[in-house]
């Protein structure tokens, strides 16, 4: 893989990054992946697993077509598990799609910080939500999540980061990610995974 003699520049990531080359895919349905996204946060993974395969059961167990999910009434989002605040998400998220026409093919030429200009707009989506359907839907390889919880204690681990200030944390964080660039979002898998080992 190409990006590995690039990150291994960086002689702390060097020490972290495992033989097993991760490969980024671009995924379909790529408002389905945002709604997806949101229903998953604040859950462990298995959890947000179980909703979403409920989610599809909604809709014969395959991935529905954004309008059919605006038209599915509150009462059928709430009974997988979803709160509240979530089904308005994931509502805003239809409506916004459909307004916008955000299909796979018009972010596929689009640029990640339009991308994340034109997202974020939506109530319920923020950055972050957004530079994970960058690495995970578009399978971009430059996205740095600042912002992910796990990044954080990874690299203040790894780079004996002070996290006391948050504003100078992310700095740190930052200027450490440019070197990394144009692969940031492998190095950001490497670190989750060093994290999780």
């Amino acid at each position: 893989m190409e990006y590995m003699s690039h990150l291994q520049k960086d002689k702390k990531l060097a020490s972290i990054l495992t033989q097993e080359p991760f490969v980024l895919k671009r995924k379909k349905n790529l408002p389905i992946r945002l709604m997806a996204s949101i229903m998953s946060q604040q859950l462990s993974t298995k959890v947000a697993a179980v909703i979403y395969k409920r989610f599809l059961a909604l809709y014969d167990g395959k991935e529905p077509k954004v309008d059919a999910v605006l038209a599915t009434p509150n009462e059928a989002l709430r009974a997988i598990g979803l709160s509240n605040a979530k089904v308005g998400y994931i509502k805003n998220v239809a409506q916004f799609c459909i307004e916008h026409g955000i299909t796979d093919r018009k972010l596929a030429t689009m640029s990640n910080e339009s991308i994340i200009e034109l997202l974020v707009q939506i109530k319920g989506v923020g950055k972050w939500t957004v530079e994970m359907l960058l690495m995970f839907g578009l399978g971009r390889e430059d996205v740095f999540a600042v912002d992910d919880l796990g990044i954080q204690q990874a690299m203040c681990r790894l780079y004996k980061i002070d996290a006391t200030h948050k504003k100078t944390m992310q700095q740190m964080m930052l200027q450490l990610a440019q070197k990394w660039t144009p692969y940031q979002t492998y190095a950001c898998l490497h670190l989750w995974n060093w994290k999780d080992s």
